[in-house]
């Protein structure tokens, strides 16, 4: 190992370690705590952009008031990455601690969303809320990659795809539930029941985090791990400055990943701002019961996608094995465009259930399986500021759509939310044709090779 400048040059570092394998109860497990954090994420896709529509909010407006999702997870998750890299206390492991704090911080600002009653105010706990979203997923990328050998990586990532869609089907079908159960509403005009989704998320955010913390050691660090983290200077400048290494050592092939990103991410969120709306449009009548209703019916439409999420997760682990994960992403990408496309058309809101699958079945590849791609691009000494690196290329996207997407919907698109998710559909397919232009990097055994990293361009 040498030294250049006062930091450790991981260049020509080996260090060889056999991670025990986990049976599947385990890695299920140490995997319930994103279970929480999804139905948190769930509330912001179907309940947060409805909550402004009833404290008047323009639905021009709803790009801009959504800044906060692509802002603080450019700022937090590498920051956290980096942070948790660094880590290590024998008490509290390394990842864990960042887990249970955005787990409290999440559950805080579920409880309190309901009672705003101005849009301010939503915005403000919008932003904390994500902060803390951020601040809980963020290491549990790293957590699957800190954990599990490479032949069990698949598993431990579609996992993450199995409680994604469990927690915000969660989150979806209780809007519904509750509907059909509670009656009234806030002075400010949102109804009790959404109220009462947000209290059931508040309870599932910390209890499923604080499960998987109990239940699932970390693994420490061997004596040359230990040995790196000591040479490394802790707290937030040498943070940022391995950021910005990390992102010019970045490996062609995830860079190329980027691209996708761009595409897949700007699509998504299109169809989450704008589904309620398309759904109002198509299907029900222009009043303000019809508004009403056809967020309750949002929230089954993307409850049944994270059903098709959560039932099909597993299944794309034997698939990415035997085809490779870059064609299965590809083909789960091309569904979701061509379901998206159809989906505007639809009069029937029973038959909306039918071309949503394609997107549920994209959902659990865009959850799980370009981490299993990726884990492979990246040394595991730097897993955490990567994971942070790729959530950026996640956040991106979401910001240029916060601050462009206004303009095009209604220059562009004549304000119509169903051509929104027309729009959405497009950018999902142009993601799948750039799929092709990686190179998928070979399986590795069931070893890890820590420490190495070439550098860029090699």
């Amino acid at each position: 190992m040498t030294t250049v400048e006062g930091r450790t040059d991981l260049q020509h570092t080996a260090i060889v370690r056999q991670k025990p394998l986990m049976t599947m109860p385990q890695i299920l497990v140490m995997n319930l705590g994103f279970f929480g954090i999804q139905y948190s994420f769930g509330m912001q896709q179907t309940a947060v952009n409805p909550v402004y529509e009833f404290l008047g909010a323009d639905p021009a407006d709803l790009p801009i008031l959504n800044l906060a999702g692509p802002i603080t997870g450019l700022l937090i998750q590498p920051l956290i990455g980096a942070l948790s890299d660094r880590t290590w206390s024998p008490r509290w492991g390394r990842r864990k601690p960042f887990f249970v704090l955005g787990a409290i911080g999440c559950s805080v600002c579920l409880f309190l969303f309901p009672f705003v009653t101005a849009v301010w105010m939503a915005v403000l706990l919008l932003w904390l809320l994500d902060a803390s979203n951020n601040t809980a997923m963020e290491p549990y990328r790293a957590f699957i990659a800190d954990k599990l050998p490479p032949s069990q990586l698949g598993k431990g990532f579609l996992a993450q795809s199995f409680f994604t869609g469990l927690g915000i089907t969660l989150a979806n079908v209780s809007l519904y539930v509750f509907q059909q159960l509670i009656e009234g509403g806030t002075e400010a005009g949102i109804p009790y029941w959404v109220l009462g989704s947000f209290m059931l998320g508040a309870v599932c955010s910390i209890g499923s985090v604080l499960v998987s913390v109990l239940r699932t050691p970390e693994i420490p660090p061997t004596e040359a791990e230990l040995a790196q983290l000591r040479a490394k200077k802790g707290g937030f400048g040498p943070a940022l400055k391995e950021i910005g290494e990390a992102i010019i050592e970045m490996p062609p092939e995830l860079r190329k990943l980027g691209l996708v990103y761009l595409f897949q991410w700007y699509g998504m969120v299109c169809y989450w701002q704008f589904v309620a709306l398309s759904i109002a449009k198509s299907v029900f009548p222009p009043t303000p019961q019809g508004k009403e209703d056809a967020v309750a019916w949002t929230g089954l439409v993307n409850g049944w996608y994270n059903i098709v999420t959560f039932s099909v997760a597993f299944s794309l682990v034997a698939f990415a094995r035997k085809r490779g994960a870059k064609l299965v992403h590809c083909v789960c990408l091309l569904l979701a465009a061509v379901g998206l496309l159809v989906f505007p058309s639809v009069e029937n809101k029973y038959l909306l259930f039918v071309p949503i699958i394609g997107l549920g079945i994209a959902w659990a590849s865009i959850m799980g399986v370009p981490y299993i791609m990726a884990v492979r691009m990246i040394p595991s000494t730097r897993y955490g500021v990567y994971m942070g690196i790729i959530n950026m290329m996640i956040v991106i996207p979401m910001l240029i759509q916060s601050v462009t997407f206004g303009a095009i919907y209604s220059g562009v698109l004549g304000e119509n939310p169903n051509n929104a998710i027309r729009f959405a559909g497009v950018c999902l397919g142009l993601a799948a044709a750039v799929m092709l232009w990686i190179k998928e990097p070979p399986i590795v055994r069931d070893v890890d090779e820590v420490g190495y990293l070439p550098a860029a361009g090699h």
